[in-house]
């Protein structure tokens, strides 16, 4: 399936290589080849995802979209604001992360979450990418996504 071309940048991971939730060290090639079948497997060409994993990378890809093309132009908190709520309710899961990578976390949402001040430089965005694929690799591929009524975007 087609993608806009904001996936390039899923492939250019930050310097923020961690542990994945289950213990296990992933490198940089091993995340971007996990992103890459996330969002060739998951991710729908519009509209909100079946699946878990595959509406979290949506999500933080449309934040990275509005900021980096647009300037946070159109953010707004029907679509935006939402999307950074969804991810920060599931990516905020004390039985995946250490309260020390929750932090993180949500200091890094809370950058993305300014319609005043877009954050256009990748490491934030990568990440919380990062951080869903640690999601990912934690509860795997079963999780179906309930879609949000409100969500406009």
């Amino acid at each position: 399936m087609t993608q806009p071309a904001t996936f390039t940048t899923l492939i250019l991971f930050s310097l923020f290589s961690s542990f994945s939730g289950n213990g296990q060290q992933l490198t940089e090639a091993e995340y971007a080849e996990k992103g890459k079948y996330i969002w060739e497997h998951f991710v729908p060409q519009s509209g909100q995802a079946k699946f878990v994993q595959g509406e979290l990378l949506r999500a933080i890809e449309k934040l990275r979209d509005e900021a980096q093309r647009n300037g946070n132009g159109n953010f707004n908190n029907q679509c935006h604001g939402l999307l950074v709520d969804y991810l920060r309710s599931k990516l905020t899961d004390p039985t995946l992360f250490s309260e020390e990578k929750i932090q993180g976390i949500n200091a890094e949402l809370d950058l993305l979450n300014n319609a005043q001040a877009p954050y256009t430089h990748d490491a934030p965005y990568d990440y919380i990418t990062n951080r869903i694929i640690d999601w990912f690799m934690h509860y795997g591929e079963s999780l179906e996504h309930t879609p949000n009524p409100n969500l406009n975007c």
